[in-house]
C-alpha cells in the first residue's frame, strides 16, 4: 500500500493497480455507447477460386473519443483478440454511431460474441465505401483509417472523419456499471 500526505485532508490510501481493480475503477465511469463498423476486403480473392467478397464487422465500443480538432481525429480502442480486429485490422473506412437511449438492442447484438450480427439487426444499409451504417443514431461518422496503435492487448485505431450524419437531437445510450442507460436532463 502507498500513502500520500495531503496538507489539508490527512493521508490517502493508493493502491497497487491490478486487472479486477482497474476494471471495478473503470465500470464507475458512465461512457457513451457506439457501434464501430467496417469493411475489408476479402481474404480469398476471385483470382484464386474465392469470391473475393468484402468481409463485415462490427463491435460496442465505449472507448469513443474526439482526439483533434484540427486535423479532425476521434479514436476507439479493439482487443486484438476481437473476432472484429481481423476486419478492423485491415479496413480502410469505418463508420461510427452514437447510440440513442432507445437502442439498447443495437448494443447488446453488437456485443454479443459468436453470431452473425449483421444479420441479428437488420436495421442497417451498406454506405460509401461497402462500409455498414445503422439506421436511428443519434450521429454516424464515416471515416478513413489513418493509424492503428498497439496498446496492450488492444489496440487504438485513429481516424479522420470524412462525413458526418445527424440523426437528431436526443438522449444517447450510457454504459455504466456493466449496463446500459440515459443520461439525465442536463443540469
Amino acid at each position: 500500500m502507498t500513502t500520500v500526505e495531503r496538507p489539508s485532508a490527512g493521508t490517502v490510501e493508493l493502491r497497487p493497480v491490478n486487472g479486477d481493480l482497474f476494471r471495478a475503477l473503470l465500470r464507475r465511469q458512465a461512457t457513451s455507447v457506439t457501434v464501430v463498423t467496417a469493411v475489408a476486403r476479402g481474404t480469398d480473392p476471385a483470382c484464386l477460386g474465392g469470391i473475393g467478397a468484402p468481409i463485415r464487422a462490427g463491435f460496442t465500443a465505449t472507448s469513443f473519443t474526439s482526439v483533434s480538432l484540427d486535423p479532425p481525429l476521434v479514436s476507439f480502442c479493439l482487443g486484438t483478440a476481437s473476432s472484429s480486429w481481423p476486419v478492423v485490422a485491415r479496413a480502410e473506412h469505418v463508420a461510427v454511431h452514437l447510440l440513442a437511449a432507445g437502442q439498447r438492442e443495437a448494443a447488446t447484438v453488437f456485443a454479443t460474441s459468436g453470431i452473425d450480427r449483421f444479420a441479428a439487426y437488420p436495421h442497417w444499409t451498406s454506405g460509401p465505401f461497402g462500409v455498414p451504417l445503422l439506421g436511428g443514431v443519434l450521429a454516424r461518422l464515416l471515416c478513413r483509417v489513418v493509424r492503428r496503435v498497439p496498446a496492450g492487448d488492444h489496440s487504438l485505431v485513429i481516424a479522420e472523419p470524412l462525413a458526418l450524419g445527424d440523426g437528431g437531437d436526443g438522449a444517447p445510450l450510457v454504459h455504466h456499471r456493466g449496463g446500459y442507460t440515459t443520461a439525465g436532463s442536463p443540469t
